[in-house]
């Protein structure tokens, strides 16, 4: 996962350390399924999303974060919550320690997605019994509970 310069300036001066960073995510939904990317590096499936840059809104940034990563627009219909803790804490294999606080977005989708190729894989319509056998970010089991 490319890091923005922002985050790529404060790693200069703190190096590995924790840092907390803002995030967004899209729930893109189709009637009963979910829309997931298998991530590039890790293999996992998971929501789309990502990190909000400075001076960007988190509509902007989810809106921004679907389109880069799947080429899709979105229409945004609602907030389906925001997540944090220990599940969203991660440490990449570089040795950068993170811990993520995302806003989830639900989301539509206006126009055909297709993976970048670069940080996404795959893309795949998944039901929440599906979902559950997949290998995953378990976060993302905390905000499809709360998707009704």
């Amino acid at each position: 996962m490319p890091r923005s310069d922002y985050v790529e300036s404060i790693r200069r001066r703190i190096g590995n350390d924790l840092l907390l960073l803002p995030a967004v995510t899209a729930v893109i939904r189709d009637g009963d399924r979910f829309l997931l990317a298998r991530d590039a590096q890790s293999s996992l499936w998971s929501l789309i999303g990502g990190g909000i840059e400075p001076g960007e809104t988190p509509v902007d940034a989810v809106t921004r974060e679907v389109l880069e990563e799947t080429g899709a627009r979105i229409r945004i219909d609602g907030i389906v919550g925001a997540y944090g803790g220990a599940p969203l804490m991660a440490e990449y294999p570089n040795g950068d320690r993170v811990a993520y606080v995302t806003t989830a977005y639900r989301c539509r989708l206006i126009s055909a997605p297709r993976p970048d190729m670069d940080e996404l894989v795959e893309l795949g319509w998944f039901s929440r019994d599906a979902i559950a056998d997949l290998p995953r970010r378990d976060w993302i089991d905390l905000v499809l509970a709360d998707c009704s």
